[in-house]
């Protein structure tokens, strides 16, 4: 039940409401008397006596509550649903830095080509993400996306000749991209508290970012090292079933109205949501700050471990530091969010921008294993919130019809990022050492930073 219902049906004085409201209120129990079956249409009110009203009124705000608690309900399951979705997207992330040292024997330029790989999987699925969108639907587009995963840890686990094992990794890219439009599109659409559920989102990701590690660096050690990717088959395989499930094919729309929330608004435009999207200059700030931002993310995640074995002479169990990346990451998205609250999502990202480049220079230059790990996690928490608070600047500047196709492109470009810097990191090892890798995130997180105070922040027009 909306929020414009619910204050009809508590209004002492809901008899006296304008004409429209209650008229819109007919519609509302009607669409939902069609869509669920579980609510009957009430008279219209309109046209009933005064006292008639007011008894019917009564009776429905008797039933108030529990109405409230079925679309609460419904609710909490699409969003456990999305986060079980993104908690794959950070384990598929978090794969890779300990895993890196293994497949990195055919040389770091070699193994940086899995990097580019992955880079046109993510384009490619940013690109499709806009017409699958259109043509089918939000339930489908995620579905899809998770059985391309499948596919690709299918192709990854029997150690295949290395050819197909980095094909595979633009099979995976164009997945994860489809699914991380649509997951955060849904988020973003929510009416209530949607920066926590966006927040919570994205410390899913990096749930799953933080406890592959911890897995993949087992395997890492085994002979049979590819084997790690059934595990991942197993979590994408169980992705699938509970995208199902839950959305059952559904449209975005039609699963709102399953929570109580109205459908949002729509353009007037006669050119396509593409074509719309790609004219729109915030849209394309949003994109080149996200990729930067991916790449920087990633390429900590990924290259830390190489660095601190070849720089630090750390052992084989620092494959865990990079789990203590994500996991900062992770509770930097949740316990932060008081902060960004209190200082205001846009400048509170200046404040983590100046405190993560402080502690890369630390990294750079103090030569700690230990202290080298702590900085590191404080690093990834610091990380943490940039992601979500950039999901939620994007749904309030930018028209609502657009926002998923919107929020689509920019994730999926973005996530190109994680394809680009690593394989920047890969080229520049290979001439300069592994040590070359803080001087590069230094310089891209100030880049980064300079992005963000050119992105707008106006509010969305209406219009």
């Amino acid at each position: 039940m909306g929020a414009m219902e619910l204050d009809i049906l508590s209004n002492p004085n809901g008899a006296n409401a304008s004409a429209q409201s209650l008229s819109r209120l007919n519609r509302v129990y009607a669409q939902n008397d069609s869509n669920h079956g579980g609510i009957t249409q009430i008279p219209d009110l309109q046209k009933a006596p005064q006292n008639a009203v007011e008894s019917t009124l009564e009776y429905d705000v008797g039933s108030r509550d529990k109405a409230i608690s079925q679309y609460k309900g419904r609710e909490y399951i699409q969003l456990a649903a999305l986060y079980w979705c993104m908690f794959l997207a950070g384990w598929n992330d978090g794969s890779t830095g300990p895993l890196l040292p293994r497949i990195q024997e055919v040389g770091y330029i070699i193994v940086s080509l899995i990097f580019v790989f992955a880079c046109v999987g993510f384009i490619s699925g940013a690109c499709l993400n806009v017409p699958f969108s259109e043509k089918l639907g939000f339930g489908k587009t995620i579905v899809l996306g998770s059985f391309l995963q499948q596919t690709a840890y299918a192709l990854q686990s029997p150690q295949l000749p290395f050819p197909v094992f980095v094909m595979s990794f633009t099979i995976n890219g164009i997945g994860l991209a489809l699914q991380d439009a649509q997951s955060n599109g849904f988020v973003a659409s929510l009416r209530d508290h949607a920066e926590t559920k966006m927040g919570l989102l994205h410390a899913s990701y990096g749930a799953g970012a933080l406890c592959a590690p911890l897995v993949a660096t087992q395997f890492a050690q085994m002979n049979h090292w590819s084997f790690y990717y059934l595990v991942s088959l197993s979590v994408a395989t169980i992705n699938t079933v509970v995208q199902i499930a839950v959305f059952r094919f559904k449209t975005q729309d039609d699963c709102l109205v399953e929570i109580g929330q109205e459908p949002g608004e729509k353009g007037t435009s006669e050119h396509s949501h593409f074509r719309q999207i790609m004219a729109l200059k915030s849209v394309h700030l949003l994109a080149v700050f996200i990729l930067v931002y991916v790449g920087v993310e990633v390429t900590v995640g990924g290259w830390i471990v190489t660095f601190i074995q070849t720089v630090r002479g750390g052992g084989s169990k620092s494959g865990y530091i990079s789990a203590g990346f994500f996991g900062g990451l992770m509770i930097g998205r949740i316990v932060l969010l008081w902060v960004n609250q209190k200082i205001g999502e846009r400048r509170v990202l200046y404040l983590y921008s100046a405190l993560a480049i402080g502690l890369e220079i630390v990294i750079w230059l103090v030569p700690s294993l230990i202290g080298d790990g702590v900085a590191i996690a404080i690093v990834g928490m610091l990380l943490g919130p940039m992601y979500p608070i950039t999901m939620n600047h994007t749904g309030r500047i930018l028209p609502r019809w657009l926002l998923t196709g919107s929020i689509g492109w920019i994730a999926g470009f973005g996530q190109a990022g994680s394809a680009v810097l690593p394989f920047m990191t890969g080229a520049l090892a290979s001439k300069f050492g592994i040590k070359s890798l803080q001087p590069l995130l230094v310089s891209m997180m100030a880049f980064m930073t300079i992005l963000w105070a050119f992105v707008p922040g106006a509010p969305r027009k209406t219009d």
